[in-house]
């Protein structure tokens, strides 16, 4: 499990330049993990995996395939929409990469950190990381028969905040526009 406060550092890329060591910084633990898990599956080391690798590092929160592959390639990286869609898929399989699939929403993606719950407005869509040290501590000690905990999600739906406020002002509103008319 990576530990959220790791920074993620990256040389600047020599896009003509094919040694990929120098697009890299091989020293940093992220980057050798994903070395280390593409040297175990036999895969090529590719600018572009390192690209996208680096891209989702240096994000915080969750991020759709769109949006990670629109990010990129305003870093100045032109990388086809399966290049990103596989390189996601990598990063998943090497514990580096979670996706959600929260319910009425598109499928999104964040970098595995210390566990929270995810609280997510019906209303607006808007998700948000909550992290409560109780939950985690009870999740931690509790033992499952026959079965090997991994790791756990939470997801809670509700409205939040900005949208019941705004709900509230609507209602009111035509409650007023009733009783005027």
């Amino acid at each position: 499990m990576l530990d959220s406060k790791i920074g993620c550092t990256f040389v600047t890329p020599m896009r003509t330049d094919p040694n990929i060591e120098d697009f890299v910084d091989s020293n940093n633990p992220v980057v050798r993990k994903f070395s280390d898990y593409l040297d175990a599956h036999g895969m090529r080391k590719t600018t572009e995996r390192y690209a996208i690798l680096q891209r989702i590092m240096n994000f915080n929160g969750h991020f759709t395939i769109e949006e990670l592959q629109q990010m990129i390639e305003g870093d100045g990286f032109r990388v086809s929409r399966s290049t990103v869609y596989n390189t996601v898929e990598l990063l998943i399989d090497a514990k580096m990469l979670r996706r959600h699939v929260f319910e009425g929403m598109q499928a999104q993606y964040e970098r595995i950190t210390l566990p929270h719950t995810h609280v997510i407005c019906t209303t607006c869509g808007k998700v948000k990381e909550v992290r409560d040290p109780n939950f985690a501590a009870f999740m931690n000690a509790r033992r499952f028969n026959a079965f090997n905990t991994d790791h756990y999600s939470l997801y809670v739906y509700g409205t939040c905040s900005t949208c019941a406020r705004k709900s509230k002002r609507v209602k009111s509103e035509n409650n007023k526009r009733k009783k005027s008319l």
